[in-house]
C-alpha cells in the first residue's frame, strides 16, 4: 500500500517537520527519489527567501537528503544498499554555478536559474557519493535524466512555445511512465546494486557536463548549501 505524507520542498520548516514525523514512525528507508521541481517560473522566492528554482529544486532536496542520511545508512546492507536517486535534466549541460550569486539577484533569468538548479543536483550527487564511499556506508547516490516528459512542468513556457509544443508533444515527448523508467531503473535494478556516482539517461550511464566533475566546485557548493539551510557541521558528516 502507498501512504501520503505532506512536505513542501520550498519550505525548510516543512522539510524538517516531515523528516521528524517520518523518523518518529521508526521505519527503514531503502529508496529516496528526489523528484520535486519547478521550471521556468517568473522570479519568485521561497518562504525562506531563496530564489524558487534554487530553493525548491536543489536546496530542498539537499536538506531532505541530509536529514534522512542516518536512516538510509542504517537501512542499507552489504547485500542491499539503500539508494538515493536524484532527478536532474539535460539542461544541466548549459548550467553555470555562480557561487557569489546563487540566487540570481544580479540578473535573473528563468532558464539560467533552472539549469543552475539541475547542475547543482548533479554536483551534489557526486559529492554525496564520495562522502558515502569514504565512510564505507551501504548507500548509493545517482542522478538521472528523464528526458522530455509531457507534464505540467512546461506550463510556464511562453504562449508561442506552448502552441508549438502541443502538436509535437505526442511525438517528441515521453509519457510520465516512460519518463519515470530511468528513475525506477536506478532505484530497483539489480544492475545498479552497489553502484553510485553515476549520471543515467535511457537506463545507461552517461557522461554529465565537464563542470559537474569539478571536485573543488562540488565541495564549495556543499559547504555553502549547508550554511544556507542551517546544517552547519551536521551536513558535512557522514559518520
Amino acid at each position: 500500500t502507498a501512504e501520503f505524507q505532506y512536505v513542501d520542498l520550498a519550505s525548510l520548516k516543512s522539510i524538517r517537520q516531515f523528516v521528524q514525523k517520518f523518523k518518529d514512525r521508526g521505519l527503514p528507508l531503502h529508496v529516496l527519489v528526489n523528484n520535486a521541481g519547478v521550471m521556468l517560473v517568473p522570479e519568485r522566492k521561497t518562504e525562506d527567501g531563496f530564489e524558487l528554482h534554487f530553493g525548491l529544486n536543489y536546496l530542498g532536496h539537499f536538506l531532505l537528503t541530509n536529514l534522512l542520511l542516518d536512516t538510509l545508512k542504517k537501512s542499507g546492507t552489504a547485500d542491499s544498499c539503500a539508494r538515493i536517486v536524484t532527478v536532474s535534466s539535460a539542461t544541466h549541460y548549459g548550467g553555470v554555478i555562480t557561487m557569489d550569486d546563487l540566487q540570481g539577484r544580479l540578473c535573473y533569468c528563468s532558464h539560467g536559474a533552472y539549469s543552475q538548479s539541475k547542475l547543482a543536483l548533479v554536483l551534489f550527487t557526486y559529492c554525496l557519493q564520495q562522502r558515502l564511499t569514504s565512510g564505507g556506508f551501504h548507500v548509493t547516490a545517482n542522478a538521472v535524466d528523464p528526458g522530455m516528459v509531457n507534464t505540467d512542468l512546461y506550463q510556464n513556457l511562453c504562449s508561442p512555445a506552448q502552441l508549438a509544443k502541443r502538436p509535437v508533444a505526442w511525438l517528441l515527448f515521453r509519457t510520465p511512465a516512460e519518463g519515470a523508467s530511468t528513475s525506477i531503473y536506478a532505484a530497483a535494478s539489480s544492475e545498479m546494486e552497489g553502484v553510485g556516482g553515476c549520471y543515467l539517461y535511457n537506463g545507461r550511464r552517461t557522461q554529465s557536463s565537464d563542470i559537474s566533475y569539478n571536485e573543488d566546485l562540488q565541495v564549495k557548493l556543499w559547504k555553502q548549501s549547508c550554511a544556507l539551510v542551517g546544517l552547519e557541521d551536521e551536513g558535512l558528516r557522514v559518520d
